[in-house]
């Protein structure tokens, strides 16, 4: 149906949202919610308005289960569907410590030296901001208060779904531990403020620590509406301290504006990450991510502890705990995953993309920004150019906010005073309305990715060695999956060769993983090396044996 949105599709089947279905949760006396937070990553708590935009983690559907939180493999959140893109490299071992211990070093991406441009769909000079918002690294984390609301042990497969094969399950199977999920977040340059865009200033990158939750009940049977996908965020730190409040519960405009703490690092440095379980203030353990910026000497690290204000969610009245996360699982096994996560991973290197489309003219300007009320700045709901007005359907989406002009400062947004360098390019970041670029239209679609590990039209690449674990051990094989079809709105299990990768765009283009002669990787649009056949990589659509339409490869050898 293609001229029908996810969410009016959504509506005309009788599956709208509405306050019944959190009719078993209510409030509990002690605790009232906080009017602006991010007790819901996605923003669509009819509770509460977001403190920031957020890049979540994407859930599954499951084919066969229908009611008003999914259908047809998919899942909305109060009615609206909140998929988006994210590419992934998953690691693989069976030794003990694989899946809570592991370290990557990478070279981080670097921009060109001329200004972005979005004249020419396909040629346009490109900057990383406009490709993908947030590359990241992963692990699962314990959380009994997340799907399915089950008890979790740390640090073991006992955790793991008893038959990870989603609808095809017996209903009476282990659902697995109670999940939550991380994700290290990197932070491209250029296009502050990161409250409502995606960087934390001009010219560096930054990263943080997310861990995201599900207030739902196995199969997706119950979730509740004021709270489904709660988020605790800090900035990585030089000192350790978050820079505001990390829990949805207790989120302020600080946590998610940089402070002089917050680890910067230029573009082109060499950076080495640490993630693991490690001793926590007041006692046990919590997940601990450090960096270090091998090219300046500098470091940075975020615990997700208790004693760091990290806290789990309620699903019964959306009140927070303070709780130490640790990671969930001993090894990184194919079948220890999240339940409720459309990836199938445990330990994985993402690239989310899908949420930028430049512009030449802005219109339906909004009363006021969505998430940032201190913002002055004007701000725009529709996008016109090129890359738009390219005979693509717009009825897949809802809007294209936030769009903001070239030169825009963004005056106010954390504070009176308060300003960012000119916004380089007329855009607009689809982030308010859905999650991603549904028409699949924008920057990232078409050939405007990194070619190389030097700019030139484009942005530099990542360079990426093969993770290791234990002091050194590699990861001795891996697999490669994308959720791009979750989002394609034609693909349906009965319209499986609608499921496409690329997806059903103009540029007919979807970045890939190519490993040079180093045996590093790097991701883009790099033919320079073993590209494992570019757009094929991915592999098949899975709905038969997953139950949503899952893009995975069979599982390769790690000769590197």
């Amino acid at each position: 149906m293609p001229v029908i949105a996810f969410t009016v599709l959504f509506a005309l089947m009788g599956f709208g949202a509405t306050a019944s279905a959190a009719k078993n949760y209510g409030r509990v006396a002690g605790f009232t919610l906080h009017s602006r937070g991010e007790l819901d990553c996605n923003g669509d708590s009819p509770a509460q308005k977001s403190l920031a935009k957020m890049y979540c983690t994407d859930i599954r559907g499951f084919l066969g289960i229908d009611n008003q939180n999914t259908w047809g493999g998919k899942f909305y959140d109060n009615g609206s569907y909140i998929g988006h893109d994210e590419p992934d490299a998953t690691y693989l071992s069976s030794a003990p410590g694989s899946g809570n211990n592991v370290s990557w070093n990478l070279k981080l991406g670097k921009d060109p030296a001329a200004a972005p441009t979005g004249t020419n769909p396909g040629h346009d000079v490109s900057h990383w901001f406009e490709l993908s918002p947030a590359p990241w690294l992963s692990m699962d984390m314990c959380d009994a208060n997340s799907y399915p609301q089950l008890p979790c042990t740390p640090k073991s497969d006992s955790n793991a779904p008893a038959c990870p094969n989603g609808n095809t399950c017996n209903p009476n199977s282990y659902p697995g531990g109670g999940s939550a999920f991380m994700e290290m977040q990197f932070y491209p340059p250029g296009n502050a403020p990161w409250i409502d865009s995606e960087s934390c200033d001009a010219t560096h990158w930054c990263a943080a620590l997310t861990i995201d939750s599900l207030e739902c009940t196995y199969g997706f049977a119950q979730c509740n509406v004021n709270c489904e996908e709660p988020v605790n965020f800090a900035f990585i730190q030089r000192d350790g301290v978050p820079a505001g409040p990390p829990a949805p519960q207790t989120g302020t405009v600080a946590s998610f504006v940089p402070n002089k703490e917050t680890l910067l690092m230029n573009q082109g440095d060499h950076v080495a990450v640490h993630m693991s379980d490690a001793p926590a203030p007041g006692g046990g353990h919590a997940f601990e991510v450090r960096i270090k910026d091998t090219t300046t000497g500098q470091t940075g690290w975020m615990q997700a502890s208790a004693h760091n204000g990290f806290q789990n969610t309620s699903i019964v009245d959306c009140s927070g705990t303070p709780f130490n996360f640790e990671p969930e699982y001993s090894t990184a096994k194919k079948g220890n995953i999240s339940p409720w996560a459309a990836l199938q991973t445990n330990i994985s290197t993402e690239f989310e993309t899908g949420h930028f489309e430049p512009c030449t003219r802005l219109s339906d300007q909004l009363s006021s920004n969505p998430f940032d009320p201190l913002d002055t700045s004007k701000v725009f709901n529709a996008c016109h150019g090129p890359y738009e007005n390219n005979g693509v359907d717009e009825s897949y989406e809802a809007g294209d906010a936030n769009c903001y002009y070239k030169g825009n400062t963004h005056n106010g947004y954390a504070g009176p005073g308060t300003k960012t360098a000119p916004v380089e390019i007329t855009h607009c970041q689809d982030n308010v309305f859905q999650n991603g670029d549904l028409d699949f239209d924008g920057t990232p679609y078409w050939r405007e990715w990194p070619t190389g590990a030097r700019s030139n039209t484009f942005p530099a690449s990542f360079v990426e060695q093969r993770p290791t674990t234990n002091g050194g051990q590699s990861y001795p094989k891996w697999f490669l999956q994308t959720d791009v079809a979750l989002s394609e709105a034609d693909c349906t299990s009965t319209n499986q060769s609608a499921c496409t990768v690329p997806p059903d765009g103009p540029g007919h283009f979807y970045p890939y993983w190519t490993q040079n002669t180093s045996c590093a990787l790097e991701f883009g649009n790099v033919s320079s090396g073993n590209t494992f056949g570019k757009f094929a990589q991915y592999g098949t659509v899975q709905w038969a044996k997953l139950g949503y339409p899952e893009f995975e490869a069979p599982v390769m050898a790690n000769t590197c």
